[in-house]
């Protein structure tokens, strides 16, 4: 059998765009690295605006299946969803989430509305012109986010408010910047902060692998220092933040009923939002003991030094396994005829690889 082409598809980065968005070709390295140690051919398209472009290099390829690693276009976040829509246009199989959960998940108001109607526990929230104008009805201190932007885009100590006052110098700040639509008020939760990554590509449509959770230490952090992961914790290599925040796989046995729960918590999200391939959660546990959801990541980093990696690694999967099974649970998730008819399609919305 011929091998088959892999289309690594992710938005175009410009050479003087910031660090969270150059990690996007770290990834695009990893996965084409796996792809090739397992017998697949690539081609890469680098995604804008110009979407009748893309549109065209994608029928002309006609890809076995896309690996969807789109996490901006042009460096808006907010269209994020668009590459798996457009490839469920053309009806050509794609890894990772669907464009609709991807969507209810990257719009934080969206995912945390989801949440709260289901009955999950996510902290209380508003949109921040609504805080400005009227008195919240939570309590501080208050933390002001992104509601699109990920990679803890504008996530500074002053994200942090204990006060009103505080809170509306905070936004006004951020508005100048991002626009006060962009930006939401959520109840900042004191506590401990995890993550449990969750991984497709089981046997017979099983549940997805919970993979070992992993607790973020805030480490030697002064008295009144916020305790989150905010920008420079991820990306500035020589700040306090980034050598002071370890991952931690480590854990006392007075953890492990808490953990359970994590674990119950993060497979109930998978399953609400439909998710598949690949997913992190990210949890605030209180100083009582109760975990709080703070967001559902679809398609994380795969960059190997990032938190799912790591966790895959924790469980003792490769680079390649990993990437192997994201392929595995590729689904066409669209009613269209693929792009190329292929004998491998055995059952409906299960791309089965060679």
């Amino acid at each position: 059998m011929a091998r088959q082409t892999v289309v690594l598809l992710y938005g175009k980065v410009d050479a003087d765009a910031p660090e969270d968005e150059k990690d996007v070709l770290v990834q695009v390295r990893t996965v084409r690295g796996a792809l090739h140690s397992l017998g697949y051919l690539t081609e890469e398209i680098a995604l804008t605006l110009d979407l009748r472009e893309t549109f065209q290099k994608l029928r002309c390829l006609r890809p076995a299946v896309a690996f969807n690693l789109a996490e901006t276009i042009e460096g808006k976040g907010s269209l994020i969803h668009v590459a798996p829509a457009l490839l469920e246009s053309l009806g050509i199989p794609y890894t990772g989430c669907s464009a609709e959960a991807i969507f209810l998940t990257s719009n934080k108001l969206l995912g945390k509305k989801t949440l709260k109607m289901a009955g999950f526990d996510t902290p209380e929230w508003t949109t921040a012109a609504h805080a400005l104008r009227a008195r919240l009805s939570f309590e501080p201190p208050f933390i002001v986010k992104s509601i699109w932007e990920h990679a803890s885009i504008g996530m500074e100590d002053s994200a942090v408010a204990s006060s009103g006052d505080e809170l509306s110098s905070e936004i006004r700040r951020r508005s100048a910047r991002e626009g006060i639509d962009q930006l939401f008020v959520e109840r900042y939760v004191e506590g401990r902060e995890f993550n449990l990554a969750l991984l497709g590509g089981l046997e017979d449509d099983s549940p997805p692998q919970n993979l070992p959770p992993a607790e973020i230490r805030f480490e030697d952090y002064p008295e009144g220092k916020p305790k989150f992961v905010g920008y420079r914790a991820k990306w500035d290599e020589g700040s306090f933040e980034y050598s002071r925040t370890p991952r931690n796989f480590d854990f006392p046995p007075q953890d492990a009923s808490l953990l359970a729960d994590l674990r119950r918590r993060s497979l109930a999200c998978w399953e609400l939002f439909s998710l598949r391939g690949y997913a992190r959660v990210d949890f605030r546990v209180d100083v009582n003991g109760r975990p709080w959801i703070l967001e559902v990541n679809t398609n994380p980093c795969l960059s190997l030094g990032a938190g799912f990696m790591a966790a895959a690694a924790e469980a003792g999967l490769s680079r390649d396994e990993v990437i192997r099974r994201i392929v595995m649970d590729t689904r066409t998730n669209t009613a269209a005829e693929p792009a190329q008819p292929d004998r491998r399609l055995k059952e409906p919305g299960r791309w089965v690889p060679r």
